[in-house]
């Protein structure tokens, strides 16, 4: 048998099990078995109060810890099987854009399971449009209209302390640095919409997206200021990152040693954490600006 027909069949005896559970779920208001798959929208859940409804994450859901531990895990969003969704019988698959391949979500929903994919524009309307989705697709509504109320009140306070910077710092925000090849948020990435939020401006912004940038580039873009994702206690120091003779080593930002490390989720994942972060990245950039 082939593998595309095994892969139906299993569909189709999935499809079967879950026939009668999927019809009672259709008579309630909310569906019980949700497949969270992307941090923010499970962290989105989890504040919601979501949590018991969840069977199945993917490895991006980092915030809360929990979740990986306690939930059963559906691998990387972005290459997923549709045998393990399917497994844990969802009733619904919420999650966020980029999650796939695209022909595994076809397979998910051919078995009668509906995946809403939830868009992720960087911006505070975006999170709080992906708070009020989320919360809708999960039938939470009125959790979710107080959570982008305490959020769109978080934008509303970072709005005022950005107002108060005069100049905006050059900023070069790094995702990795791995065999001399520095990776860089350019623009219309969530680097550049985190750095906008913070008040900086992105030293990057001539680079489309996540990509490569080269030593000349890195030279010529003179950020005062590098941020770098923090993963742990081996994160690079200021010491490595500026070494002599290096790129970044010739940058105004290694003159102060001005190197910041933040969470990876918490800064780029642009859920309800991220008026803190981009608060939290705007003093360390403008220690003295002054506050209201």
């Amino acid at each position: 048998m082939s593998a595309v027909l095994s892969r139906r069949t299993l569909l189709a005896a999935a499809l079967a099990a879950g026939a009668g559970h999927r019809a009672a779920f259709a008579a309630e208001a909310a569906p019980a078995r949700i497949a969270s798959l992307g941090g923010a929208v499970t962290e989105i859940l989890y504040r919601l109060g979501g949590a018991p409804r969840i069977v199945v994450v993917d490895t991006t859901s980092l915030h809360p810890a929990e979740a990986l531990r306690d939930k059963p895990n559906a691998g990387y969003l972005r290459a997923l099987s549709a045998e393990g969704l399917l497994s844990t019988r969802p009733d619904i698959v919420i999650a966020t854009e980029g999650a796939g391949p695209p022909d595994v979500l076809a397979l998910v929903r051919e078995a009668g399971v509906p995946v809403h994919l939830v868009r992720e524009p960087p911006t505070a309307e975006g999170v709080l449009d992906k708070i009020e989705t989320v919360g809708r697709l999960a039938g939470l509504d009125a959790p979710a209209k107080a959570l982008a109320e305490e959020v769109r009140a978080g934008f509303a306070s970072l709005a005022a302390e950005r107002a108060r910077i005069t100049r905006p710092a050059r900023v070069l925000l790094v995702l990795s640095m791995a065999q001399g090849r520095v990776m860089v948020g350019g623009r219309d990435s969530t680097a550049d919409g985190i750095l906008s939020l913070a008040g900086a401006q992105n030293a990057a912004a001539d680079i489309q997206g996540f990509k490569p940038i080269t030593d000349e580039a890195i030279v010529a873009a003179a950020p005062e200021a590098v941020v770098m994702m923090r993963n742990g206690p081996d994160a690079p120091s200021a010491e490595t990152v500026f070494a002599p003779g290096t790129a970044l080593g010739q940058t105004p930002a290694a003159g102060k040693r001005a190197l910041i490390g933040m969470d990876g989720l918490t800064l780029l994942g642009f859920g309800p954490r991220t008026p803190q972060a981009a608060s939290e990245l705007m003093r360390a950039l403008y220690p003295d600006l002054p506050r209201g």
